[in-house]
């Protein structure tokens, strides 16, 4: 989404660490939004299409996907492609923006795996010290 941030030239030194002002709080929304990381993953292997994109992530709905798909080619992390077939198709492809963030959904899928346990102990506990409403 377009803010009144979008030109290039606003002070980066002027921005507080995530301020509602800042435009970096917004893109960082967008990152690691539902989605995003996982489309990534998927589209670092090579050209996709949307179809075959929506295969590889599990339970995404078409619309979901459809908007983060548009929100990652606004923010030029991926790049669509028309193909003339009937019906007209859309393939999907990671620029090299897009690219520069490969190390982020793989660190975060190494951080789960180590920190699962910890995770779901947090929770059961969370659950045990919850008041009965």
């Amino acid at each position: 989404m377009p803010t009144k941030y979008t030109g290039v030239n606003y002070p980066m030194t002027d921005c507080a660490y995530f301020s509602a002002e800042c435009p970096c709080r917004i893109l960082f929304g967008q990152v690691t939004g539902n989605w995003t990381m996982m489309a990534l993953s998927v589209l670092k292997a090579g050209p996709i299409r949307f179809d075959e994109l929506r295969r590889h992530i599990e339970r995404v709905t078409q619309k979901a996907l459809a908007q983060c798909l548009r929100q990652m080619e606004h923010n030029g992390l991926i790049s669509r492609r028309f193909i003339a077939s009937l019906p007209v198709s859309v393939e999907y492809a990671i620029t090299n923006l897009g690219r520069s963030l490969e190390t982020l959904p793989a660190a975060l899928h190494r951080w789960s795996i180590g920190h699962l346990h910890a995770v779901q102990a947090a929770r059961i506990q969370a659950e045990g010290d919850s008041p009965e409403i």
